[in-house]
């Protein structure tokens, strides 16, 4: 079997989207099936190409398992609002066009599978299936134009919300097969005439193997010079789809605890805004993302996960961070509505509060901070639910036999559509 997977994020990128198509990558390199990768230069979450990644230039890297990524330029706004959004994922759609297309044709591909975001750069990869007869497979990781509606980065009475809408719909019905990570987010497909046939859900994952719990005091906590008996983290992407001016009012409710450090750790375009925000709480620290062998080290410091959404984006995106914080055997603390994929997969491990309400938040951690042994029980059932529901190698093992499933018996390389029939 062949796969050529596009989408816009991609190692060296450490977080969101990036970790799970990198990881789906390497996985299916590693398992000795040919892995091409078309992908943008880096620039997320700070939305800005990386350092030494800079110019307009095509980059090819390969991996040590056998992933071939070709990285193309694309356009970075500084502030990334609607349109300049669409902009954005649509220079990514121009220059991966060429590539995805030479991929097509002299790698024979038979699954092109297609990460959204991002949506604009779909029809290159629907094209590029067509083009070698490939499978052509749409996975979805947020509903990219209900959650531009959502957070008022596009107005769905405007013309560019229309024009979003029927582009969305030209897209979902040109896949072979269309998945998404979570129940509610599959059940949406279906509101969307997508027929059940083409549907599949396919979760996150945690590493299992990487993201451990940590017994006693995470040796990080001493490295950032973090002195307070109890953290409360968040890490990650900070921008305008979680909610984050929570935590600053959290932090405002509980200044008066000598005794907890709210870390946020991360960086986006709402980063400056929030440290503005709480210059006069000296509770609330500011770190960068922190490399990737830190990572099980970084969450096993919280002693409570924070994980703030706003409303009416619990169902167009599930936040990829809850897998890694759930492994890490903490306590989340998220804010959705009853009914939500984010309150279905946080209940039991943790507390939901709704929406916007720093009141109940901050309750909710002072509640925790004060029952170490409920504290511990939901970490507990955090990390069972790591084990049962986000195991890597069992998920990515489910896709391979449905990717097997889809295309029956895979092309040889060098043959296409027209010379099988040959030999029929």
């Amino acid at each position: 079997m062949r796969l050529l997977i596009v989408g816009i994020n991609y190692s060296p990128e450490i977080i969101s989207t990036a970790v799970y198509t990198s990881g789906l990558a390497e996985h299916f390199a590693s398992e000795g099936i040919r892995t091409d990768v078309v992908t943008a230069l880096p620039y997320y979450p700070c939305w800005k190409v990386f350092e030494g990644w800079r110019g307009i230039r095509w980059r090819r890297e390969q991996s040590e398992s056998g992933v071939r990524a070709v990285h193309c330029p694309l356009y970075v706004p500084k502030n990334p609002t609607g349109i300049r959004r669409i902009l954005h994922h649509a220079s990514f759609a121009v220059t991966a066009l060429p590539v995805v297309f030479w991929k097509a044709l002299t790698g024979r591909p038979d699954v092109v599978f297609v990460v959204a975001p991002s949506m604009v750069s779909a029809p290159v990869g629907w094209l590029g299936a067509r083009l070698c007869g490939a499978k052509a497979w749409l996975h979805i990781q947020d509903y990219e134009v209900e959650a531009a509606f959502a957070t008022g980065l596009i107005k769905e009475d405007s013309r560019i919300g229309r024009v979003a809408r029927a582009f969305e719909r030209f897209v979902l019905t040109r896949f072979d097969r269309i998945s998404s990570i979570s129940k509610p987010m599959v059940d949406k497909l279906r509101r969307k005439n997508v027929s059940e046939e083409r549907i599949y859900e396919l979760r996150n994952w945690a590493n299992l193997e990487k993201i451990r719990p940590v017994d006693g005091t995470s040796p990080l906590k001493a490295e950032l010079g973090v002195t307070t008996p109890y953290v409360a983290l968040y890490s990650g992407n900070l921008a305008n789809k979680q909610g984050l001016e929570i935590l600053v009012e959290v932090a405002r409710r509980l200044q008066h605890r000598s005794d907890l450090t709210i870390v946020v750790c991360g960086d986006g375009p709402m980063r400056s805004e929030l440290v503005r925000a709480s210059e006069d709480l000296p509770m609330i620290r500011f770190f960068p993302l922190q490399p990737v062998e830190k990572l099980s080290d970084l969450l096993g410091m919280a002693d409570v996960h924070l994980l703030p959404q706003i409303a009416g984006a619990a169902d167009l995106v599930l936040p990829s961070k809850l897998t890694n914080m759930l492994a890490s055997g903490r306590p989340v603390i998220a804010t959705a509505m009853p009914d939500t994929a984010l309150a279905h997969e946080v209940e039991g491990a943790g507390i939901v509060v709704s929406p916007g309400d720093s009141e109940a938040m901050a309750a909710a951690l002072e509640e925790l901070l004060e029952q170490p042994d409920r504290r511990a029980a939901l970490g507990q059932m955090a990390r069972e639910r790591a084990l049962a529901r986000w195991d890597m190698t069992a998920i990515l093992d489910r896709l391979k036999s449905q990717f097997e499933m889809l295309i029956g018996t895979p092309r040889r390389a060098g043959t296409g559509p027209e010379n099988v029939r040959k030999f029929q």
